[in-house]
């Protein structure tokens, strides 16, 4: 049963998600995701954060339950962090169990339960700072975190232990299975959790990243112990890992990132693929690290974790019909929409009767503060002359790479 002790009276219950069912209706878990509740324990005793009714979530839930004596009647307190559905879609069926808990958020957060679950009993609002005290030397403290990643959201901070309940803020999908604590992972396992931690930013909070860095900033003085979020493993044996990790990630969105080229790429009869080869091998030259991602082949989740933590980004599409290659269209758009600015971005790609690529591309651009660099066209097949271009091109851009600050 998923149910560990992170210290006395705190225990740490996690149910894994293992579906075919896309995150969010949109991003790809093929290793699946946890959702991590958690309970205190004093005279009186709170939950923490609730799952969805998804795959058999609930049932999982019941049993880890079950396993440690508690009825779902027993609980008084149920707080509520975050109002996302991945952390309360079960809320009118736990409701119903127990009539008498009280739900606990910030402002907003009741009110979402109000508008999304029609509830407007047993509610109560708590404001930055406030306590709420369970007994036995369990006091449980609010701490207002806005937009990390909704509007509502808030931590929970229990002194006694050092634990920091998160929420979404230093999550990261993958199923956890029978482990939940940092020190139980192997290397390996911890380098798996490490991409999908970025991943997991990338995909849900990068859009977010001043708030990240600004709730970082008023949690400093908090001697946290362990980092329990609602996603992903807990940390009691180096929780700093995670924060640091989280403050880089949060760097991303304002710096330039990493010194690597992300390179994204579709063709439809293999003559941007030659164009594109010849660039490839520019950047090798100079020794440039890259990742390499094809349209539509390759879902945009994955790209958008190496587009987001680069500094650099060769884009590589046909024109279709007088405009850019639609799947490549929606992977802009998905940078748009993340945010994904500051980047140094090299665009190439071959045409058949005309060309428009680079318009609708310039256009879908505006407003990214891309640092663009000249783009290259060619119709049909390219030439010896647009090949050795496009070598040169690599060079160029791997060279603004390595010697940027």
């Amino acid at each position: 049963m998923n149910v560990q002790v992170i210290a006395d009276g705190v225990l740490y219950i996690h149910v894994d998600i293992k579906t075919t069912e896309l995150f969010e209706g949109i991003w790809p878990i093929p290793q699946g995701v946890s959702l991590n509740t958690y309970v205190v324990k004093g005279d009186k005793i709170a939950l923490i954060d609730l799952v969805r009714d998804w795959s058999d979530a609930p049932k999982q839930f019941e049993q880890a339950f079950a396993s440690i004596g508690i009825g779902f009647d027993a609980v008084d307190y149920l707080i509520l962090n975050h109002l996302e559905p991945d952390h309360t879609g079960w809320l009118r069926e736990f409701r119903e169990q127990n009539p008498y808990v009280e739900i606990i958020s910030t402002a907003k957060g009741i009110n979402l339960v109000k508008s999304f679950f029609k509830i407007n009993t047993g509610l109560r609002v708590v404001k930055d700072g406030e306590t709420l005290d369970l007994g036995k030397g369990k006091v449980l403290t609010f701490f207002e975190t806005p937009n990390i990643h909704w509007p509502e959201t808030m931590v929970t901070w229990e002194a006694a232990s050092g634990t920091l309940f998160s929420c979404d803020a230093f999550g990261s999908f993958g199923a956890l299975g029978t482990k939940g604590f940092d020190d139980e992972f192997t290397e390996a396992e911890h380098a798996f959790f490490e991409k999908e931690s970025l991943r997991y930013y990338a995909n849900i909070v990068s859009s977010f990243s001043a708030f990240v860095e600004r709730g970082i900033k008023k949690l400093a003085g908090l001697a946290i112990t362990c980092v329990a979020p609602s996603h992903g493993m807990v940390w009691r044996k180096d929780p700093q890992k995670i924060i640091d990790r989280y403050l880089r990630y949060a760097s991303y969105a304002k710096g330039p990132g990493e010194k690597e080229i992300a390179l994204v790429w579709g063709s439809m009869y293999g003559n941007t693929k030659q164009g594109l080869d010849a660039v490839i091998y520019g950047i090798e030259q100079e020794g440039v690290a890259y990742s390499i991602h094809r349209v539509p082949d390759e879902d945009v989740s994955y790209i958008l974790q190496d587009a987001y933590k680069s500094r650099g980004l060769v884009l590589a599409m046909p024109t279709y019909e007088y405009a850019m290659f639609p799947p490549m269209a929606w992977v802009i758009d998905i940078f748009r929409r993340k945010h994904i600015t500051g980047k140094t971005v090299l665009r190439i790609g071959s045409w058949g009767w005309v060309g428009g690529a680079k318009k609708d591309y310039e256009q879908a651009i505006t407003g990214l503060q891309w640092n663009n660099l000249e783009s290259l066209e060619w119709p049909g097949v390219p030439s010896q002359e647009d090949l050795a271009a496009l070598e040169a091109r690599g060079r160029e851009l791997a060279r603004i790479i390595k010697e940027q600050a």
